[in-house]
């Protein structure tokens, strides 16, 4: 029996939540009610943005955002490898041609440098990309001021994919202020920083989008009499005015989400705090740790250590084989994305991004939610540092810190 069963991430419930969601299935309303307008608020107010629009998760946001920003046949997309695979997806499902930026080796977002220059090419062939999705890796931004100039220089629509970074904050402000990004994507699967259990969101200062996107969620549909293309027939009217989609988030994931974010500063600050804590452990461990980028505040969504394989006997599969076998739901994120078939299908090949694919050869995403406990995090520590061969020099640490 092991000692432990640790999963990489983990939902925190608590009373407050079950009530909030039994008196939405008490009320009149399951789906397209009040709740989820309430919810909007609470996200856009917590990050200063004028607009929040709720879906049903966080790739249909990014979808919608997608063809918000016009994107369709034709056009391009340019993301991180390092990702989940829906921040390519979205420009496949528009139609779109999807291509990558390699990563910054210290802060494993895309790298804004490879990007000015993959753009002075891309401007001198005529494929400039029409939306870049700029991928906040862990919880911590991209180096969002410097991409954003480039959008202005070469006409992009920038949009980041947060889905990691809610409760972030980027040079003072909080991630989802519309300083940088056009729209930015929120995720609120179970794993992420506050959940609805499944369910995302798209911010953006601009009325406009706001607009469509709401459409766009729902059928294409509009009700409002100054959208409508026809004269208006009354209260019960409605239009269809493109092709959207059923996206809707119902009243029962909003109640949940709602009630997450009353803790949101909660949660954000125990994941800082053992993250740090993970910081001091885990020092002299032939590891790469995380590395904080100057003005960027994660919101540490995920600890990420790099094995040191020349200082090591063990293979990172053996590494992440023991430390499951020990109990500890370590995990990879992510797959570069350009290695997947589907993407090798549409023409990428290994060794196309060799920052993303060295990264990949060496991370292990450590357990880091908010009740980890400091004993369950000892354990981690000792059971990687012991597969390490560094048992004796970490379990001195641990006892110090």
């Amino acid at each position: 029996m092991m000692p432990y069963q640790i999963p990489y991430g983990r939902q925190n419930i608590d009373q407050a939540d079950i009530d909030a969601v039994v008196a939405v299935l008490n009320s009149p309303w399951l789906t397209q009610g009040p709740t989820i307008e309430c919810f909007e608020r609470a996200v856009a107010a917590h990050c200063q943005a004028d607009f929040a629009i709720a879906v049903c998760n966080a790739t249909a946001a990014l979808h919608i955002a997608c063809l918000a920003a016009g994107l369709g046949p034709g056009d391009r997309l340019w993301t991180s490898p390092n990702t989940f695979v829906a921040s390519a997806n979205c420009g496949r499902y528009c139609g779109a041609e999807v291509d990558f930026v390699d990563i910054d080796p210290l802060t494993l977002n895309l790298d804004a440098g490879l990007l000015a220059r993959k753009l002075e090419a891309a401007e001198l062939n005529g494929r400039l990309p029409k939306v870049v999705v700029a991928v906040a890796f862990s919880g911590q931004s991209c180096d969002m001021q410097s991409i954003a100039r480039l959008a202005e220089r070469y006409g992009f629509t920038l949009i980041e994919d947060a889905a990691h970074a809610i409760g972030a904050g980027y040079l003072g402000r909080p991630v989802g202020c519309g300083d940088h990004a056009v729209m930015t994507i929120f995720s609120f699967h179970p794993v992420k920083i506050v959940t609805s259990a499944e369910g995302g969101m798209v911010l953006t200062n601009d009325p406009q989008l706001a607009a469509r996107l709401r459409r766009l969620r729902s059928h294409g549909i509009t009700g409002e009499p100054a959208q409508m293309k026809v004269p208006d027939h009354g209260l019960w009217y409605y239009q269809q005015l493109e092709l959207g989609f059923n996206y809707r988030m119902t009243d029962l994931h909003a109640a949940l989400g709602l009630s997450q974010m009353s803790r949101i500063d909660e949660f954000v600050a125990k994941r800082r705090e053992l993250a740090a804590r993970y910081d001091r452990l885990l020092a002299g461990l032939p590891l790469t740790l995380p590395y904080n980028q100057p003005g960027a505040e994660s919101a540490w969504h995920l600890y990420v250590v790099r094995l040191q394989l020349e200082y090591i006997q063990s293979s990172q599969r053996e590494v992440f084989e023991a430390l499951r076998g020990a109990g500890i739901g370590v995990n990879l994120h992510y797959i570069p994305v350009h290695l997947q078939p589907y993407y090798q299908e549409q023409g990428f090949a290994e060794g196309d991004f060799p920052e993303a694919e060295r990264y990949f050869g060496e991370a292990i995403s450590l357990p880091l939610f908010p009740d980890l406990t400091e004993e369950q995090q000892d354990y981690v520590v000792a059971q990687l540092s012991q597969v390490l061969g560094q048992a004796s020099s970490a379990n001195s640490r641990a006892r110090h810190a």
